[in-house]
């Protein structure tokens, strides 16, 4: 498997390439908490997968991410869209650089797993400190939504084991709704699959992309929301 902390300092524009390819998941978010005219948090923005979905309707909406490099992207989005409503800053999820209720939303895509695997020690200690901090700065009434993978490659959620004590955290002990949804990759071509499948998930998925001829990669994701 690819270092994904590598991929995010050092190939942000190969990483934008492959989440390009997923679907808007405005409608989706939608559903849970309408954004127009709000103040939006955007954690772990990465590229603007999120932010430029919501920058148009919102109020204002603040891009934060671990990779400089990764925020660069964002911005220079949000320049050429002509959207000045956005902002990026480097950021510690457990650390927000935000004033206490400063914002409407809260939303993290596939981004706080990175501090909350069981493979980290403190993993629990990790997401406490996240919460924490996503409690901090919504105001009464905000809502969180989080998104996280629920498996690649498959058709029906099959998350990784490493995963699994996080997701059943959010629900048992913070008390978060959940569901899950499709956002399969559409790639253009099955050279253009197998290219960013290896890059970002590695060998053996991507050698069962070109086996298959998967132009359409499944993924499945979850999303679990907080009204505070």
């Amino acid at each position: 498997m690819p270092d994904h902390e590598k991929v995010y300092r050092q190939e942000a524009a190969q990483y934008h390439e492959l989440i390009a390819k997923q679907p808007d998941l405005k409608t989706v978010i939608e559903e849970i908490r309408p954004i127009k005219g709000l103040d939006i948090v955007d954690l772990g923005a990465g590229t603007g997968r999120l932010t430029m979905v919501f920058a148009p309707e919102s109020l204002s909406i603040i891009a934060l991410d671990a990779s400089a490099a990764m925020l660069e992207i964002t911005a220079e989005r949000l320049s050429v869209a002509g959207l000045r409503n956005g902002s990026t800053q480097v950021s510690d999820h457990r650390k927000l650089p935000l004033p206490d209720r400063s914002a409407d939303v809260v939303v993290s895509g596939w981004s706080i797993c990175y501090l909350t695997n069981k493979n980290i020690p403190e993993w629990e200690h990790n997401l406490d400190e996240v919460i924490r901090e996503i409690k901090r700065i919504l105001r009464p009434g905000g809502t969180v939504v989080i998104l996280e993978t629920m498996g690649t490659g498959f058709e029906t959620p099959n998350p990784p084991d490493f995963l699994l004590p996080y997701y059943a955290a959010l629900v048992d002990k913070y008390g978060f709704s959940f569901r899950w949804i499709r956002a399969d990759y559409e790639f253009e071509s099955i050279g253009q699959a197998e290219r960013l499948t290896r890059f970002f998930f590695g060998d053996e998925l991507a050698d069962r992309v070109v086996e298959q001829n998967l132009v359409r990669l499944p993924e499945c994701a979850g999303i679990w929301w907080l009204h505070i």
